[in-house]
């Protein structure tokens, strides 16, 4: 995993923070806006959320979450293109 090898506590703390408090709205947490605040799967919507490991980098990982299972859509090692 590329996040490993070049944040590797930040990525340990995100899946702290992933895996007890996903839907916290904090700095390095939040829905996105726009096209990209909702996803479909499988029939149903989803909130579509963003988190950034470090403040200051480009990492970002996209998820969403249903019931209690946290599902990692994308991740990305620089900013997307699409949220830019």
């Amino acid at each position: 995993m590329d996040l490993a090898a070049t944040i590797r506590n930040p990525l340990a703390d995100a899946w702290d923070f992933l895996t007890t408090t996903p839907q916290e709205a904090t700095p390095n947490n939040y829905r996105l806006r726009g096209e990209l605040g909702s996803l479909q799967r499988d029939g149903c919507v989803y909130a579509r959320w963003q988190h950034k490991p470090t403040l200051r980098g480009d990492a970002r990982i996209w998820f969403y979450v249903e019931g209690d299972l946290v599902y990692l859509e994308q991740v990305h090692t620089h900013h997307p293109h699409e949220t830019k």
